[in-house]
C-alpha cells in the first residue's frame, strides 16, 4: 500500500508541479523558504532548536495561522521549557504567522509529502509531539511520525462533506492513520462521529468545540487605519460599506451588480471587495470595471492616491491579513465562497465583530456554526443572487435590523468560546510529565 501510494504520489506531484509552482510565482515571494519544502532548513533554525524539546505545529494557511496563534498563546505558559515550531503551506500563510507570532517562534514551510523529503524534515526538526490544525492528513508524514514514536494531534478538526466522502473511498489508506493519532478535537458531535467511523480511537477524541470562536477575538496590533484609507479614496464619513469578504470567481460580477441596483436606493453606497485569492485581483477588477464600476486597487491606495468623492465606487483589495479591519467598518457583509462556490468561508470573524452579514447557500465547511447563527438569528443565508440582494437592501435600509443581528451573532460566539482552552489541556495531559513543564 504505501509503495503504490508513494509511486502515485510521485505521478502526481510532477504532472501538477507547473500548475502550483505557477500559483506560487504569481503570489509572490516564492524562493524565501523554497528549500523548506523539500525537506531544508537553515543553520539558523536547527541551532534554534539544539538542545530543545520541540512541538511542530502546522497551519494549512490564513485561517488556520489564526487558529494557532490562538493555541500557541495558550499552549506556551503550560509547557514552557518546549520550544515551538510552526509551518505552513503558502506564501500567505506565512506571512500570517511573520505578523502574528513573535520571533522566538520558529516558522518554516511544510515539507511535499514525498519520502525523502519528511524524512529529512522530521529528522531535522526532531520534535516530541505533532499538532495538526484542522483535517490535514499526509500518510508520508504520519508514517514516519509514527516509525519515531511521536505522537500527533488534530485539532479542530472538522470534516466537510466533500473531505468525508474522500476519507471514506480510500479509508484502505487513512484508516490506521486516523487510529494512530494521540488525542483529536473535534468540533461537535457530527464530526466526532465521523471521525471515529474513519478510525480515530474513541477515547482519543475529545469535544471541545470550534477554535474559530476564539481565535476570531484575537487581539492584534492595528496595522492599517481603514476609515483614513477610505478618506483617500473619497468615501464621505458616514456612508454605508458593502464588504464582501474572500470572495470567489463569479461572486464579484454579481456583487457588482447588484451594487449598482441598490445604489439608485441608497446613493452613499460603496463597494469592498476582497478576493479570497488576491492574485485574482486584475482579473477580479477587469470584471468588475466591465459593469460600470469604477475601481481603486488597495496597492493604489499605498502608493498614496487621493481620490476625490465619485472617482470610484469599489475598492478591490489585492493585498493579505486586512479582512478583518474592514470588516470592523462594514455597514454589511457578505460572506463569500457561498453563492458561486461550494463550502463558504469562516462566519465567525464577522460574528465576533458584532456585524449583520449575509452569506449564500453553500456554506458546507462550517455547517453546525452556520446552523447556529441562523438559529439564534444572527445572520441571513440566502438561497440565491436575487435572496442576497433582498436581503442585503433591507440591511441597508434598517440600522435598527442590523444591529440586532449583529447583537445575535455576537451571542453566539460567546456562547462558544473556551476550545481553545480545552484542546490545550488535551495537549498538554499526555505532554506535560514527560516535558518537565
Amino acid at each position: 500500500m504505501r509503495t503504490l501510494y508513494n509511486i502515485l504520489f510521485t505521478i502526481g506531484f510532477v504532472l501538477s508541479a507547473p500548475y502550483y509552482f505557477m500559483r506560487m510565482r504569481r503570489r509572490g515571494n516564492w524562493r524565501q523558504g523554497f528549500g523548506e519544502r523539500f525537506g531544508q532548513y537553515s543553520t539558523k533554525l536547527k541551532q534554534a532548536i539544539t538542545n530543545r524539546d520541540t512541538i511542530w505545529m502546522h497551519a494549512v494557511s490564513v485561517g488556520e495561522v489564526n487558529v494557532c496563534t490562538q493555541l500557541i498563546r495558550a499552549l506556551e505558559p503550560r509547557l514552557p521549557n518546549l520550544k515551538i515550531v510552526v509551518s505552513t503551506t503558502t506564501t500567505t500563510g506565512m506571512g500570517e504567522l511573520h505578523s502574528k507570532l513573535p520571533n522566538h517562534i520558529s516558522k518554516i514551510y511544510y515539507p511535499i509529502d514525498r519520502r525523502p523529503y519528511v524524512n529529512r524534515a522530521l529528522a531535522s526538526i526532531r520534535p516530541v509531539a505533532i499538532v495538526l490544525v484542522e483535517a490535514e492528513i499526509w500518510p508520508n508524514f504520519l508514517w514516519r511520525a509514527q516509525k519515531l514514536g511521536i505522537p500527533v494531534f488534530l485539532v479542530n478538526a472538522r470534516l466537510s462533506d466533500r473531505s468525508w466522502r474522500g476519507y471514506r473511498r480510500f479509508r484502505f489508506l487513512f484508516k490506521p492513520l486516523f487510529a494512530m493519532l494521540a488525542g483529536v478535537g473535534a468540533q461537535n458531535e457530527a464530526d466526532a462521529a465521523r471521525l471515529r467511523q474513519l478510525g480515530c480511537r474513541p477515547e482519543a477524541i475529545h469535544m471541545v468545540g470550534s477554535l474559530k470562536f476564539d481565535a476570531a477575538r484575537l487581539d492584534e496590533r492595528r496595522l492599517l487605519d481603514v476609515p483614513a484609507l477610505l478618506r483617500q479614496v473619497g468615501v464621505p464619513a458616514g456612508a454605508r460599506l458593502l464588504v464582501a469578504g474572500s470572495t470567489h470567481a463569479g461572486e464579484e460580477v454579481i456583487l457588482a451588480e447588484l451594487f449598482l441596483r441598490l445604489r439608485q436606493r441608497f446613493p452613499d453606497l460603496f463597494l469592498v471587495l476582497v478576493p479570497r485569492h488576491f492574485e485574482r485581483s486584475r482579473e477580479v477588477g477587469r470584471d468588475v470595471a466591465a459593469r460600470g464600476l469604477k475601481i481603486v486597487y488597495r496597492t493604489e491606495v499605498m502608493n498614496h492616491t487621493r481620490l476625490k468623492p465619485g472617482d470610484a465606487d469599489c475598492l478591490i483589495v489585492n493585498s493579505t491579513g486586512e479582512l478583518k479591519h474592514f470588516y470592523e467598518q462594514a455597514t454589511v457583509i457578505f460572506v463569500g465562497k457561498s453563492l458561486t462556490a461550494q463550502g463558504g468561508q469562516n462566519p465567525i470573524e464577522p460574528g465576533a465583530l458584532g456585524k449583520a452579514m449575509v452569506f449564500g447557500p453553500h456554506m458546507q465547511n462550517f455547517a453546525e456554526v452556520v446552523r447556529s447563527f441562523l438559529q439564534q438569528e444572527g445572520a441571513i443565508q440566502a438561497r440565491d443572487a436575487a435572496e442576497l440582494e433582498s436581503a442585503l437592501g433591507e440591511l441597508l435600509a434598517s440600522p435598527a435590523r442590523r444591529e440586532q443581528l449583529g447583537r445575535n451573532a455576537l451571542k453566539v460566539v460567546r456562547e462558544n468560546l473556551g476550545a481553545v482552552i480545552r484542546t490545550v489541556d488535551m495537549i498538554v495531559e499526555q505532554l506535560a510529565p514527560g516535558n518537565g513543564g
